[in-house]
């Protein structure tokens, strides 16, 4: 801390403004942060737009600014640095500082705009819409966060504080460089178990379990309200622009007035609004003309601006027709997307329902389709590689294979017993030690001798399952608890580091040799997963253990080739790879669309 100190000081003293792209931390909070208040001279200001008290510690009262980007941003330190040097304030003067801080507030903070993307339908592209525009922001230098109010997806990961939201937040935020993504960017998770129930996960953390009926009538007009509204303004107070992403259509009369993912989120926001129509699905005017026809007047107002997404084509054959729409409606077409060929993770399994394979490389990986299959982006990288993947759901996809893949699932005990009846289950069992086998997080349960859930917690029927039987291992669901922590480890006997997140209900006993050894700050000693090299076989609970190159590389080392030569080429960072294709999808967004016509929805004049 002394050393952070003295070069703050060294800083000030020269009036240096800058962004420290050599510090191995860059960046600590987004892209382009100004790293010259590295530690702040203002410390604690005590204003809670910036930061909160944790109460009662060990040493007392704690000022936490953990979340503050106030400090980092250009304008902000344009304005204070002057003025700290002018004044000749030293960095112990705090009531000096204070004097500057407060100026500096005045002239530099302002509450930020949220503007809504909506979609005609699902699958109208506003995941990617909002991503895209988020990167078109941030190229222009403004700090932008995602938010979705309500999200239903079994496709979820870890904060840095160890909260739970839907995955394609974290991906929204990544597009918007943000490094810090956190719950308030998606404070209401649904997670559906099966029968109309669905767990519901509030700002992070388990909540409890709805069905419908209950999560409408109960949860929404109840906590459901004041849960959005505090989180989006959380983040006005932080970022120049929220980003919200509806879901669905706005337009659902049927639960209209309990909906808080759409016009009413826009509401609390007070949000402006962009409505996204696919192209590609046809009836693009009328789902446009019809979901703005359906809206009541004063949520139809929101509406400022249309997009065209997802165009196969030349764009320019779109114009009569935008300009029809905009006369019918009122609403300016402000952007003819074209469609964009980027590899990004997808949010709902729907994106492979019908599919039966994916790539056309030489190494066969059979992956368990499993019907509640969750994390299913584990699998991405995989798309990369010299592979053709096959989404496995009888017997002879698994018998076929060079490699077999027992992905995440909701619900691992019924989940098993799917495999069983369907054969799937022996099938893995006459693999082994034929092909390389991995199991990832209940896929891993599943590889162990039982699954002990004498509660009925996990599965249909309380009691004990017996299981693959490949590992030792028993795994057990005696209380509703659930770990949601993020991981980094080292591979043991091999090298290599690997970093991802574990969300699982139920505990391992594990007898079997570990497969990493953790190397999170704090958890020295601790190791996780499981192997048996002779026999090829391979589990553990972190999910994104494929994203970077070792552990994947050396999985795939095992698996024999069928062709003379890789199809594909490998990336090694999937998240530098997934960096890139963002910049792809900004680049075809802002060939589509009008940006002066944009700019003026967020209320900037360019």
């Amino acid at each position: 801390m002394k050393t952070i100190k003295k070069r703050v000081e060294d800083e000030l003293a020269a009036g240096n403004i800058h962004s420290n792209r050599e510090c191995p931390y860059h960046p600590s909070h987004f892209k382009g942060q100004n790293c010259t208040f590295c530690y702040c001279p203002f410390y604690p200001c005590e204003d809670e737009r910036n930061g909160h008290y944790i109460r009662n510690t060990k040493i007392g009262d704690i000022w936490s600014c953990e979340n503050c980007l106030f400090i980092h941003r250009d304008r902000t330190v344009e304005y204070a640095l002057p003025r700290i040097l002018e004044k000749g304030i030293a960095p112990g003067d705090h009531e000096g500082m204070m004097e500057v801080f407060r100026e500096s507030m005045d002239a530099c903070w302002k509450k930020g705009k949220a503007v809504m993307v909506v979609g005609a339908t699902s699958d109208a592209g506003k995941s990617m819409t909002v991503a895209a525009l988020g990167r078109l922001l941030l190229r222009r230098g403004y700090l932008c966060a995602p938010f979705k109010s309500q999200n239903m997806s079994l496709n979820s990961r870890v904060t840095s504080k160890g909260h739970e939201i839907a995955m394609v937040q974290m991906l929204q935020a990544q597009a918007m460089g943000l490094t810090i993504p956190d719950f308030h960017m998606n404070p209401i998770l649904l997670k559906p178990k099966g029968n109309t129930v669905s767990q519901v996960v509030v700002e992070g953390e388990p909540y409890g379990d709805y069905d419908v009926p209950s999560y409408y009538n109960e949860f929404v007009p109840g906590p459901g309200k004041d849960i959005v509204k505090r989180n989006v303004d959380w983040l006005k107070d932080r970022y120049d622009f929220v980003l919200m992403e509806g879901a669905g259509s706005p337009a659902e009369i049927n639960i209209y007035d309990r909906d808080i993912a759409n016009m009413r989120a826009a509401e609390l926001a007070d949000a402006d609004c962009i409505l996204v129509v696919n192209v590609e699905w046809g009836g693009s005017f009328a789902y446009a003309i019809g979901t703005v026809e359906l809206l009541p007047p004063e949520d139809r107002k929101r509406i400022k601006g249309i997009i065209l997404n997802n165009v196969r084509g030349d764009p320019a054959k779109m114009r009569a027709g935008a300009d029809e729409l905009e006369r019918r409606c009122g609403i300016p077409v402000i952007g003819i997307v074209p469609h964009a060929d980027v590899q990004l993770p997808q949010e709902d399994s729907e994106s492979f329902r019908d599919v039966k394979t994916r790539g056309n490389g030489s190494k066969r990986i059979a992956v368990i389709k499993l019907p509640r299959i969750a994390n299913f982006t584990d699998l991405d990288p995989l798309y990369t590689e010299d592979t053709t993947v096959v989404f496995a759901d009888c017997p002879e996809d698994v018998t076929t294979a060079d490699a077999i893949v027992i992905p995440g699932t909701k619900n691992t005990v019924d989940d098993y017993l799917w495999m069983e009846e369907n054969g799937v289950a022996d099938a893995i069992k006459s693999m082994k030690g034929k092909v390389p086998i991995l199991g990832i997080c209940g896929g891993y349960q599943m590889m162990g001798r039982e699954l002990r859930d004498p509660k009925g917690i996990e599965g249909r029927v309380a009691g004990t399952t017996k299981a693959l039987g490949l590992f030792d291992n028993i795994s057990y669901w005696d209380k509703y608890d659930k770990r949601v922590i993020r991981d980094r480890a080292e591979i043991i006997d091999g090298g290599g580091e690997v970093e991802g997140y574990e969300i699982h209900m139920g505990l391992s006993e594990v007898v079997e040799k570990p497969l990493f050894q953790i190397t999170n700050h704090g958890r020295t000693g601790e190791v996780e997963g499981s192997v048996r090299e002779d026999e090829m076989l391979y589990g553990t609970y972190i999910h994104g253990v494929l994203d970077k190159p070792a552990f994947r590389k050396k999985f795939l080392s095992l698996v024999k080739s069928r062709g003379e030569s890789p199809v594909t080429v490998g990336v090694e960072d999937y998240n530098d790879f997934v960096d890139q294709n963002l910049d792809r999808l900004a680049d075809v967004f802002e060939s589509g669309i009008d940006m002066k016509a944009f700019m003026r929805i967020m209320g900037v004049e360019e």
